[in-house]
């Protein structure tokens, strides 16, 4: 199973509240050596992210940049939810919901 589909419900008290982001994984064939590519389906505007392709950039996300074989999906979703909730994230304007990549 290299192929995964995430979704992730926008962390309360942030301009995220209430969304729903789906995300694209791929785990090449050095996962869990290597960490997944993350690419967002749906449209989102986050400091890690690209926002012309939804690429989450591995340099900008400590997750993927600092990755360890014993991380699992789950920490991979559960840190971008943490990561919408920063200060820098939070609150920035977003694309309109239902929109995607």
């Amino acid at each position: 199973m290299r192929s995964w589909t995430g979704t992730i419900i926008g962390p309360h008290n942030t301009i995220h509240e209430g969304r729903i982001y789906q995300l694209k994984l791929f785990c090449d064939k050095d996962y869990p050596e290597k960490p997944p590519s993350v690419h967002f389906h749906s449209r989102i505007n986050m400091t890690c992210v690209n926002h012309e392709t939804g690429v989450v950039k591995p340099k900008k996300f400590g997750l993927l940049a600092n990755w360890q074989r014993e991380y699992t999906m789950e920490d991979l979703l559960t840190h971008l939810k943490k990561e919408m909730a920063t200060p820098h994230n939070r609150k920035l304007v977003q694309p309109l919901e239902g929109t995607y990549f």
